[in-house]
């Protein structure tokens, strides 16, 4: 177990590394084990933050995402958070500019993240495979940039596809069978 753990550890340094030392606009922790965020990144990485457009934190265990994360990665065009235990998001989401994709899919969001609503470039939003229920109609129709949202495997009501398309130019994706998950 101390092994596996140290194997994380050790990717995530050299993952960190790489983006440090190439100046690079991608920070990629996907597959990491990682529970938390962790805090010494923002450190590591805080000679290059302005430059980091695109963050994968894609399968992972995260349970939250902090305030921090936002205001540190002030620039972020793409977020990748698919296959964690999200159920929530940080307010501090809608001051990202910047930010035009997220994948918030196989997370454990019961309510759509209404952060998001706030967020004023994004494009496109993926809660695929989620427990989403309903679907705030009144915040989407507010979110002009919005062209592509993917509803899949959600138990959100059949009728939502009626009551959100007259409201919002967007591509709406849903089940073909209504909206409920198919083993």
């Amino acid at each position: 177990m101390q092994r596996r753990m140290g194997e994380a550890v050790a990717r995530v340094a050299r993952r960190v590394n790489e983006t440090v030392e190439s100046q690079g606009d991608t920070l990629d922790l996907a597959d990491c084990k990682l529970v938390a965020f962790p805090a010494g990144i923002y450190k590591a990485v805080r000679s290059v933050t302005q430059g980091i457009h695109r963050i994968s934190l894609a399968n992972n265990e995260l349970k939250a995402l902090g305030a921090r994360f936002v205001t540190t990665f002030s620039q972020l065009r793409e977020l990748n958070l698919e296959g964690n235990l999200l159920h929530r998001l940080p307010q501090e989401l809608g001051s990202l500019l910047h930010l035009r994709t997220i994948n918030l899919a196989r997370n454990k969001f019961r309510h759509f993240p209404e952060p998001l609503a706030a967020a004023p470039a994004l494009e496109s939003i993926n809660l695929e495979g989620n427990e989403i229920a309903e679907v705030p109609t009144e915040a989407l129709a507010t979110m002009s940039s919005l062209r592509s949202l993917n509803l899949r495997a959600n138990p959100v009501c059949p009728a939502v596809r009626l009551l959100v398309r007259p409201l919002v130019p967007f591509e709406l994706l849903l089940s073909p069978e209504g909206n409920i998950p198919t083993a």
